[in-house]
């Protein structure tokens, strides 16, 4: 399902709705250019980001975006770990919903 080449399918949804995808490309732009927050810690985040929704698309591009910002392998490292964390730790919080919810048989 996943193929990276299905990434040109973009240009049929910019086709479909130019207005829209002109404002998005807009927003993603204005949101990794450099700022407060320098490009190779953006596009750390944006794979942190990546890994805990698991976007494979995303993975790829901010990977490589990432390489070319001079994100080191090892700060990749820490970000998957960072990733892995937030998500158990998202699980385990949304647990709490759960814990002590049902009611005691009699």
């Amino acid at each position: 399902m996943y193929d990276i080449a299905n990434l040109a399918n973009l240009q049929q949804l910019r086709h479909l709705s130019p207005a829209t995808m002109a404002a998005f490309e807009n927003f993603d732009r204005a949101a990794m250019a450099p700022g407060t927050i320098p490009r190779r810690y953006k596009e750390l985040i944006a794979l942190g980001v990546a890994l805990a929704t698991q976007c494979p698309y995303s993975l790829e591009v901010h990977r490589t975006n990432a390489e070319n910002a001079g994100v080191t392998e090892a700060e990749i490292a820490e970000v998957v770990f960072i990733a892995a964390t937030m998500r158990a730790t998202s699980a385990i919080a949304h647990g709490t919903h759960l814990a002590g919810q049902r009611k005691p048989k009699r």
